[in-house]
């Protein structure tokens, strides 16, 4: 991971759980991080736990053109571009779409969808203007891919997103911009889109290898894709998520179980 020494690196959603963990990974690898989150007091303890110096902060707000125009500006002005960046910002609320209202409906397309976009682009337009052959992840979902009752709209909106991503990589390549999409595991422990107990039970007992992501899982793979090993990947999308998304692990009759407990008895 020496490739990443010096690199410039932007983070949307820096304060939560997985920004927390894409950030300290690429800092002690020796990245320079731009923390941007819309939790302004919790930036600098952010900054402050990452390791080594030259790190930026932003307040940004994803649901406000003119503070993503901010973002940028600002990263242009303090490194004059940047290498990679990882839209990591998201909100997964709970609710039936027949009681949804539209303005949490707006919010979550705003955040999920429309903030990449402009985050993406304007990063975009900053890299080709510096010839920067840059890497951008967007961070998806399973979801994209597994219709859930309650969560329709984070749903579409992911599947959205990974579609948009495509269209991204076709645009961008010929600046030498590869943009890719990860989807993490199931990390309980937003603040921003609490869960209830029972819901981090039920979905814990469903992922086929038996835990929640951790904070190397998302980390190591957003790092391969913005690695030279990954030069000639684009418009791609990396599940590391325990195989969540390929299907229920809870749902065994009684007489497999028992046979899977012999197997590994045995």
């Amino acid at each position: 991971m020496s490739e990443f020494s010096g690199k410039r690196i932007v983070i949307t959603g820096a304060c939560g759980v997985f920004g927390q963990w894409i950030s300290a990974a690429f800092a002690a690898a020796g990245a320079r991080i731009c923390l941007s989150d819309n939790r302004a007091d919790r930036l600098e303890d952010t900054r402050a736990a990452l390791p080594g110096p030259g790190h930026l902060i932003h307040a940004t707000e994803l649901t406000d053109t003119a503070s993503i125009d901010a973002l940028v500006d600002h990263v242009a002005a303090e490194w004059d571009g940047a290498d990679i960046v990882v839209n990591n910002a998201g909100v997964y609320p709970s609710g039936l779409l027949i009681d949804l209202p539209v303005e949490e409906w707006d919010r979550i397309w705003a955040v999920n969808l429309r903030a990449p976009f402009l985050v993406a682009r304007g990063f975009a337009r900053l890299m080709a203007a510096r010839g920067i052959a840059g890497s951008i992840v967007n961070i998806g979902s399973g979801a994209a891919r597994n219709m859930r009752a309650t969560t329709v709209h984070y749903c579409a909106s992911k599947t959205a997103l990974e579609r948009v991503t495509k269209g991204m990589a076709l645009e961008f390549a010929p600046f030498g911009i590869r943009v890719n999409v990860v989807e993490p595991g199931f990390a309980p422990g937003s603040e921003v889109s609490p869960l209830s107990d029972e819901h981090v039970a039920r979905v814990l007992g469903n992922i086929p290898l038996g835990r929640a992501s951790g904070p190397r899982d998302a980390p190591s793979a957003i790092m391969y894709l913005s690695s030279e090993a990954a030069g000639f990947i684009t418009g791609a999308t990396l599940s590391v998520d325990g195989g969540n998304s390929i299907g229920a692990a809870a749902t065994y009759p009684a007489d497999i179980r028992e046979r899977l407990d012999r197997w590994q008895k045995d």
